[in-house]
């Protein structure tokens, strides 16, 4: 009985001892493989306005770029340092499975098929939308069921495609899709006639009206968002720390937002804040970067160099931007939206 009881209290010791030491997260294969190089390759979107697109400079900008930049923010110390790499939906998921990228930041959906049967990984979602439709004025059509016998313009390899197939046979409506490789080459395509409708992500109509019509007033946009699409980074499996640092960046910008520290502030937050979970987000409070193979300063440089999610989404989407677009779903909980950051504790 004594050596039962002696040997309670040992394991009763052990685990306090094992509660109380912070884990430490040695570099897996990924993030070595990223520290080494000095850079992390990025998959982007070859141009989609709001999310990836080459300015004039050639720079890239967006939403997901700027997804990119934080992670290389956390792991790398310098947002700046990120390849971007542009590819079509066919090429993301075998570009990510062979290694060319490290990250797939790229308007990508998560569908159960994609999770279980491609060897992906996806963190939490950073946008929310949906299958959206574009049409000239001189349709005269506002939603799907005046569709009938229209040709509609679509991108393979993407959930549009297959969603497109899917509503129009639900609701029994005939159409001819014409299936166009590139996402440059199907904007085209409509804008020049050969199709009636554009069809893609809700969220990425906007732009092109804007930019690619020679008369954005002569193109209408559905108001109605035909699917549920969930956009977020993805990663391939068997690496589990870096997969953790692709959920935690994606939830210290959620957070930052929901405890108003923003670029613009965060300084000042760092050297006043008395809330302990702006402290240990910040690092003020250290220990926790340790359990992500990082310094405690990780999400400090994400929020200075990069932004809260609101930064993000202003600078990408709202009104600081061209497209000037309501955030919708894509506000805090707090506010009716699905950002839901995790405690970072």
């Amino acid at each position: 009985m004594k050596a039962l009881r002696r040997s309670g209290w040992l394991a009763v010791a052990a685990s306090v001892a094992f509660l109380s030491t912070p884990a430490v997260a040695a570099d897996g294969p990924m993030v070595t493989k990223i520290k080494q190089r000095g850079e992390l390759a990025c998959g982007v979107h070859t141009g989609r306005y709001g999310f990836a697109v080459a300015d004039s400079q050639g720079k890239w900008i967006g939403l997901d770029v700027d997804f990119c930049k934080a992670v290389a923010a956390a792991i790398l110390g310098d947002a700046n340092k990120v390849k971007y790499v542009p590819m079509s939906a066919v090429q993301r998921f075998p570009a990510l499975q062979s290694g060319e990228i490290d990250v797939l930041s790229r308007t990508t959906t998560v569908t159960l098929t994609r999770d279980v049967s491609l060897g992906l990984h996806f963190g939490p979602t950073t946008f929310y939308t949906g299958t959206g439709f574009m049409v000239r004025k001189t349709t005269k059509a506002t939603k799907l069921e005046q569709l009938a016998g229209a040709t509609v313009c679509v991108v393979p390899g993407s959930t549009t495609e297959k969603n497109i197939a899917a509503l129009f046979k639900a609701r029994k409506i005939k159409y001819t899709p014409v299936v166009i490789e590139s996402q440059k080459a199907m904007v085209g395509a409509y804008f020049s006639g050969r199709c009636d409708v554009m069809s893609m992500d809700h969220a990425g109509l906007p732009g092109h009206r804007r930019f690619d019509a020679k008369n954005p007033d002569e193109h209408f946009i559905f108001e109605e968002v035909y699917s549920k699409e969930p956009l977020a980074m993805a990663i391939r499996q068997g690496d589990d720390q870096f997969y953790d640092i692709i959920k935690w960046v994606t939830h210290v910008t959620f957070n930052a937002e929901e405890y108003d520290v923003h670029q613009a502030n965060v300084d000042e937050v760092l050297k006043t804040t008395t809330n302990p979970d702006v402290q240990r987000m910040l690092g003020k409070i250290g220990g926790l970067g340790k359990k992500l193979g990082l310094d405690d300063q990780w999400g400090y440089r994400i929020i200075k160099q990069v932004g809260s999610y609101k930064d993000i989404y202003e600078r990408n989407f709202g009104e600081k931007s061209p497209l000037k677009l309501p955030r919708g779903l894509n506000k805090q909980w707090t506010q009716g939206g699905l950002l839901y950051g995790y405690p970072i504790k």
